[in-house]
């Protein structure tokens, strides 16, 4: 059974959202049950078949967060590693410099453990979070407040319309079925003159086309789309918003060495076992493949 597959989980194949019907699809490379493709109309990467939209939820329990094989579905120990994600998202806030002031409203989708909205909060923001999975908003709800985060979807979420200065999705567009109902619900929560922020990979730079199917984002029971500069852009418009800034720069991340070590075997198993000794050692880089962007964007 694929990694990240639940047992009895029902496929279903999906065609470009942004081309008409039946445009030709391009298999990539196959990733038995899951296959990779591109629409030759965009060049839209998705996964098709795939996990069928209503059982996706699913696939986020404790074994996303604490995954024995995280190279290929979710993370080593997620918990585990909040230095690093803090120190993350202390690099990555500066995108909003000069954007956003406190004490603006922020909401967080896919918040996780919380640990974006504790950076903000520590700067003046007010914050809130939604997360699909129950397993990690339990940890959200602990570090930012019971009431501020909703385990559910932007389809089920309590909150009124234009209530909020910014909404953002760090790593999260790339995993939800249907990622453009998902932007224009976030577009309503999103006062006049507000800000979207999203951040996702991108299939068409330097480092994903010299990987091809190694690329370490290839993961398919959990992205389900992969987006390029144009075709995030064509995203944004179907959800009515403008693009404002799109950057590489601060889209890295502070990892483990045991990290660096684990994800080599994607470029080649004789690497990782190079590498493996690093994995004893208790520290942590930052590294930034330049194969991710931050988009900002306004509503039309």
């Amino acid at each position: 059974m694929a990694v990240g597959l639940p047992p009895g989980a029902r496929l279903e194949s999906v065609e470009c959202p942004f081309c008409a019907a039946g445009t030709p699809q391009e298999e990539l490379f196959s990733d038995p049950p899951f296959a990779v493709k591109r629409c030759s109309g965009c060049r839209l990467v998705f996964v098709s078949p795939r996990i069928a939209g209503d059982q996706v939820a699913a696939i986020y329990g404790e074994s996303y967060w604490r995954s024995p094989s995280a190279k290929d579905f979710g993370f080593t120990d997620y918990r585990a590693d909040a230095g690093n994600w803090l120190r993350t998202y202390r690099r990555r806030a500066h995108v909003l410099d000069g954007l956003l002031a406190p004490p603006a409203r922020i909401l967080d989708v896919g918040c996780a453990a919380g640990y974006f909205l504790d950076v903000m909060r520590d700067s003046g923001f007010e914050g809130w979070g939604i997360e699909v999975s129950a397993a990690i908003a339990r940890e959200a709800r602990t570090r930012i407040g019971e009431d501020r985060i909703h385990i559910g979807t932007l389809r089920d979420h309590p909150f009124e319309d234009s209530s909020f200065d910014l909404v953002t999705l760090w790593d999260v567009v790339e995993h939800l079925p249907d990622p453009v109902s998902a932007l224009v619900q976030a577009r309503r929560l999103l006062k006049p003159g507000g800000l979207l922020l999203l951040e996702t990979q991108n299939v068409e730079s330097v480092f994903a086309r010299l990987m091809r199917r190694r690329w370490q984002h290839f993961k398919q029971a959990e992205h389900l789309w992969h987006f390029s500069p144009a075709t995030v852009s064509m995203l944004l418009d179907r959800a009515g918003f403008t693009p404002v800034a799109r950057t590489a720069r601060r889209a890295g991340k502070f990892v483990s060495l045991e990290f660096v070590a684990e994800r080599a075997v994607r470029v080649h198993p004789l690497l990782s076992r190079a590498l493996s000794p690093l994995a004893r050692l208790n520290a942590s880089i930052y590294v930034n493949l330049f194969d991710e962007m931050i988009v900002v964007a306004r509503p039309r």
